[in-house]
């Protein structure tokens, strides 16, 4: 059984996704809707579609997102029930309707891979609905690593709401919980799946929406964002070393020069990057960054 867990605060694209789940022509999922003590209350909507799927509803009373969305996402998880396999749908994106038929249709062969994480292809929408992107599609069957250098380079996209994971995953390995969550959800895409194979059905999309509202579309939150990738950065680094390959390791440190450049002052992340520097082996690098900031000052 799926499961599909939505951490709601906004209401404004809320009914989209509630019609986009209500027109899946396979029924076999459960929704689990978790209010993040959101002044807008969804209760007259979902009054509406009580009979047109089944879902779970609950209200927390305290707001977890503005604090950490990562906390927020797992006390929703919380309340599922068995389901060997979530999706955590944001409150704003929306499911073409043949999305749970495909993951049905797929699931034997993905049994018999062993793989514990799943995508869809996806587009993106903006704040009206009207696609914003050519359709994003993979190989069938990826390896993560492989993945990860194809983000990196341009080559592809990736958000949380295209992705089906395996419960037991999630619960073995955890959301790390970086800031506004950003970066957390591809960290899981890569820990989920043990850093094996990612499995995925091209055949079905998930609409992401770009509206102005949601963290990805703000610009006004820079410096957190760019607090949280140097710490995704560093932390493939320091903790998942053995899993990547050589491109991918030159890959990281170029990113996490233009991260620092990028915040100068940061004396603690100064200090996470020299010991790094001589974990890999490359202090030359360091000295290189050091003639880049003398330029930059100039």
């Amino acid at each position: 059984m799926l499961a599909i867990v939505i951490p709601y605060y906004k209401l404004i694209f809320f009914e989209e996704t509630l019609k986009s789940l209500a027109l899946q022509t396979d029924k076999r999922f459960k929704v689990y809707i978790g209010n993040d003590a959101s002044p807008e209350d969804p209760s007259q909507l979902l009054e509406k579609y009580k009979s047109k799927f089944d879902f779970k509803y609950h209200k927390f009373e305290t707001n977890l997102g503005g604090t950490s969305l990562v906390k927020q996402w797992e006390r929703c998880m919380k309340f599922t029930a068995d389901e060997e396999w979530l999706m955590i749908l944001g409150d704003d994106d929306v499911l073409a309707d043949n999305c749970v038929a495909a993951f049905y249709e797929n699931l034997e062969e993905i049994q018999n891979l062993k793989i514990s994480t799943i995508r869809f292809s996806t587009k993106v929408i903006d704040s009206q609905g009207a696609f914003i992107s050519n359709n994003y599609i993979h190989p069938k069957i990826e390896k993560a690593t492989d993945f990860l250098i194809r983000k990196f380079k341009g080559g592809t996209r990736s958000s949380l709401s295209e992705y089906i994971f395996k419960r037991k995953s999630i619960e073995t390995f955890r959301f790390k919980d970086f800031p506004l969550a950003w970066n957390s959800d591809l960290l899981a895409v890569l820990e989920f799946s043990e850093w094996k194979n990612i499995f995925t059905i091209n055949e079905a999309q998930v609409f992401f929406r770009l509206s102005g509202l949601n963290i990805t579309s703000k610009n006004d939150d820079m410096v957190v964002k760019n607090n949280a990738t140097f710490q995704f950065y560093s932390y493939l680094l320091e903790k998942q070393s053995k899993q990547l390959p050589h491109e991918l390791i030159i890959i990281l440190f170029e990113k996490l020069e233009k991260t620092i450049l990028d915040n100068k002052k940061n004396t603690i992340y100064w200090m996470k990057l020299f010991y790094l520097y001589i974990k890999f082996f490359k202090i030359n690098r360091f000295l290189t960054l050091g003639s880049k900031i003398k330029k930059s000052i100039k």
